[in-house]
C-alpha cells in the first residue's frame, strides 16, 4: 500500500480533500456514497481510478492506493507505510490569501476597526495612520493573533473569539504601524511598500508625533484588557523596539559584530512582538503555562526567521519587488545575517564596508561579494534552523485547520527564498 499526504486540492473556487484511490477495471464513471464515522463521502469511477473526495475542508488528508473497495477503511496503517514527500514530485507555492482564509471574517473586521480606533481628534494623524494602513501591509502579525486565538481556543472549549483577543490584534498592528513610522524617520525612508513614507509627505515632526499617537494609543486599550501579564507582556515589547534601534545604530559598518548580536537585535526589533503577540493570545484563550510558553517561543522563532529571509531578500530581489533600494541595510551600515557570513570568508569585503562605500561602485562590489562567498547560503540554512524549531513549537497544538495553517506560515516564509 502507498501512502503520501497532500494539502488542499484546488479545483476552481472549491477545495477537494483527496482520501483515497482504488484500482478498478471499470472504464464507466460511477458515483458512489459512503458513510463514515458519521461524516458522508462521495466517490467517483474514473476509468481505472476510484476517487473518494471528501467536501470537508480538511486541509491534510492522506492518499492510498488500494485493490479493494474494503481496502479503503479495512486495515488501514498496517505494517509499515512508505511515504511519498509531496514536496519533491509537485510544488504549489503558498499564498497568504490562502493562509488567512479560515481567519478572513476575523481581518476583515480588524481592518474595519483600525482607523477607527485611531481616534478621529487630529485630521493630520489620521490621515497620517490611513497612509500606513492603506500601504498594501500583509497584516501578517494580527492574523497569527487570530490564528493562534482560534488553535488554543479549541484546547479550552472557547466556540469563539472573547473581545480582548480581537482588540489585542488590533493593538499588536497598530505598534507594529508605529514601529513602522518610527523606523522610516530613522532610516530617512522615502518609500514603504511602494508608496511614499509618512515621513516624506508630511515632514519628520508628524511623523514622529503620529507613531508617538499610536503608540500611547495602543497603550491605552492595553491598559484597558485588564490583564496584568498580557500588559507587561506587550509594555516589554516597546521597550525592546528602543533597544534594537539603540543596538543597530551603535554597531553600524562594525565588521566584528557577531551572529549572536544579531540575532538579539533582530529579536528586539521584530520577533519580540510576534512572539508577545502568539502568547498574549494564548493568554487569553485560558491555555496552561507550558502552552503560552510553547506558543511565545513559536513566535520567537519564525519572527527570527521571518528577519533572516528579509535580510537575504535585500541582496537578491529587485528594488521594484522590495519596494525600496536593493540592499539598502548594507548600503547604510547594517550588517544582516548574509554580510556576516561573508565576512568569515572575504577580507576584501572588510575592507569595502570599513570604508563605507566612499568608491563608486563600491556598494554593487561588497552585494557581489556577499553572494559569492555563500552569505546567501548561510543565512538561508539558518533561516530554515529558526523556521524547524517553529514548527516544533507547534506541535503541542490539537490538529486543525488553525495549526496547519501555522504550520504553513512557517513554510510560506522560506518559499520566499526558494
Amino acid at each position: 500500500m502507498l501512502s503520501m499526504t497532500c494539502r488542499n486540492l484546488d479545483f476552481g473556487t472549491r477545495v477537494l480533500d483527496l482520501v483515497a484511490v482504488g484500482s478498478y477495471s471499470n472504464a464507466s464513471i460511477v458515483r458512489h456514497s459512503v458513510k463514515y464515522l458519521g461524516k458522508t463521502f462521495t466517490s467517483k469511477v474514473y476509468g481505472a481510478r476510484r476517487m473518494v473526495c471528501s467536501r470537508l475542508n480538511i486541509r491534510r488528508t492522506r492518499v492510498f492506493s488500494t485493490n479493494t473497495s474494503e481496502a479503503l477503511f479495512d486495515g488501514v496503517g498496517e505494517g509499515t507505510t512508505p511515504v511519498l514527500d509531496l514536496n519533491k514530485e509537485a510544488k504549489s507555492p503558498i499564498s497568504l490569501a490562502n493562509l488567512f482564509e479560515v481567519v478572513a471574517d476575523d481581518l476583515q473586521t480588524l481592518n474595519q476597526n483600525l482607523q477607527s480606533i485611531v481616534g478621529a481628534e487630529n485630521p493630520v494623524l489620521m490621515s497620517a495612520a490611513e497612509q500606513i494602513f492603506g500601504a498594501g501591509g500583509k497584516r501578517m502579525r494580527p492574523a497569527l493573533v487570530f490564528l493562534v486565538s482560534r488553535a488554543t481556543a479549541e484546547l479550552a472549549g472557547l466556540k469563539d473569539l472573547t473581545t480582548k483577543h480581537r482588540r489585542l490584534a488590533e493593538i499588536i498592528e497598530m505598534i507594529h504601524t508605529a514601529s513602522l513610522i518610527h523606523d522610516d524617520v530613522l532610516d530617512e525612508s522615502d518609500m514603504r511598500r511602494g508608496k511614499e513614507t509618512v515621513h516624506q509627505l508630511y515632514g519628520t515632526r508628524v511623523a514622529v508625533l503620529a507613531g508617538d499617537f499610536m503608540f500611547a494609543q495602543s497603550s491605552w486599550y492595553l491598559a484597558n484588557l485588564e490583564n496584568l501579564e498580557v500588559i507587561k507582556l506587550i509594555s516589554q515589547v516597546i521597550k525592546d523596539f528602543a533597544s534594537g534601534e539603540i543596538k543597530q545604530a551603535s554597531s553600524l559598518f562594525d565588521c566584528d559584530v557577531e551572529l549572536e548580536e544579531y540575532l538579539l537585535k533582530s529579536y528586539y526589533k521584530t520577533a519580540s512582538l510576534i512572539a508577545a503577540s502568539t502568547k498574549g493570545a494564548a493568554i487569553f484563550s485560558g491555555a496552561d503555562g507550558s502552552i503560552t510558553e510553547q506558543m511565545y517561543e513559536f513566535g520567537k522563532n519564525l519572527g527570527l526567521s521571518f528577519q533572516v529571509v528579509d535580510d537575504i531578500l535585500d541582496f537578491t530581489q529587485s528594488a521594484e519587488q522590495l519596494g525600496k533600494p536593493a540592499g539598502s541595510d548594507l548600503a547604510k551600515g547594517n550588517l544582516t545575517a548574509p554580510v556576516i557570513f561573508a565576512l568569515e570568508k572575504e577580507p576584501k569585503l572588510r575592507e569595502i564596508i570599513e570604508s563605507e562605500f566612499c568608491e563608486t561602485g563600491s556598494l554593487d562590489e561588497a552585494i557581489e561579494l556577499v553572494k559569492q562567498c555563500g552569505g546567501i547560503e548561510r543565512a538561508q540554512e539558518l533561516a530554515k534552523e529558526k523556521a524547524d524549531l517553529a514548527i516544533k513549537n507547534l506541535q503541542c497544538l490539537p490538529q486543525s485547520n488553525f495549526q496547519l495553517a501555522l504550520e504553513d506560515m512557517v513554510k510560506f516564509n522560506l518559499e520566499r527564498i526558494d
